[in-house]
């Protein structure tokens, strides 16, 4: 039977040690341990990390993660389908509602922009020249929250995810990029609770960028919240994590939680 060191199976699977750590933390993969307390891995480590990333990458939470790879020690692969197909529904209805809110986003900033497409009054702005937005029927603030608890706000289980990211290697320094790119965008940041919220200039298709690396970064990294918001006059990204996260939150936005 072949067993794995911890350095050895985070090299076979492409997952960080970090992470496997937080793993078996979480009841997700079991590790034996040497006399002198090294973690030892079975054969099936590599496969059972390849069930967890791919479920992962579908939305799905750690206690759901869990309960599947149950199923899946029972050997029957029908009923993991059984149980897998209503989680990929509720995903599926998540993400269509995220279309609909990018959608209504989408739909506002064109409102505003044919606005202020017509001639310009004379002088200064005022009230009625349409810079500002506030109080219009037509530009009401559209929030755009890509938190798994959208459906909930009351509860928060990011906060109770294992601090750990499925990425690794050069996948992860490319989405470390990523974020830098879009962060650089910003005209102006504001520390809050938990994290940072970044102020972009109102666009519909930075928005959709936002939007897409927030739903790709939850994919990897559960403890992550993210939420979008059109306000009058700009678009306004706020991203929190736990506290033990405060060093991948400034690595992606150079602050701490």
């Amino acid at each position: 039977m072949t067993t794995y060191r911890i350095s050895q199976l985070a090299e076979r699977s492409g997952v960080p040690a970090t992470t496997l750590r937080f793993y078996e933390d979480a009841g997700l993969l079991a590790a034996d341990r040497t006399p002198s307390g090294y973690r030892l891995y079975g054969d099936d480590a590599v496969e059972r990390l390849a069930f967890i990333s791919s479920a992962k990458l579908l939305g799905l939470t750690l206690e759901e993660i869990r309960e599947l790879l149950d199923v899946r020690e029972e050997g029957v692969c029908a009923s993991v389908r059984a149980r897998m197909l209503p989680l990929l529904a509720d995903r599926i209805a998540e993400t269509d509602g995220r279309i609909a809110e990018l959608r209504a986003f989408s739909a506002h900033l064109a409102a505003v922009r044919a606005d202020l497409s017509g001639p310009a009054p004379a002088g200064a702005c005022g009230p009625d020249c349409g810079c500002t937005t506030a109080g219009s029927a037509t530009a009401k603030p559209v929030p755009i929250t890509l938190s798994p608890t959208r459906f909930s706000p009351a509860a928060e289980p990011w906060r109770d995810a294992p601090v750990a990211c499925t990425l690794g290697g050069a996948e992860l320094g490319e989405r470390i990029a990523q974020w830098q790119q879009l962060a650089g965008k910003a005209v102006g940041r504001e520390e809050i609770p938990d994290g940072v919220r970044l102020i972009f200039p109102a666009s519909a298709r930075l928005a959709g960028e936002l939007a897409a690396l927030a739903a790709a970064e939850q994919g990897c990294c559960a403890f992550f919240d993210f939420a979008l918001h059109l306000t009058p006059s700009a678009l306004q990204l706020e991203a929190r994590a736990p506290e033990s996260a405060a060093g991948m939150l400034a690595d992606l936005f150079g602050v701490t939680a």
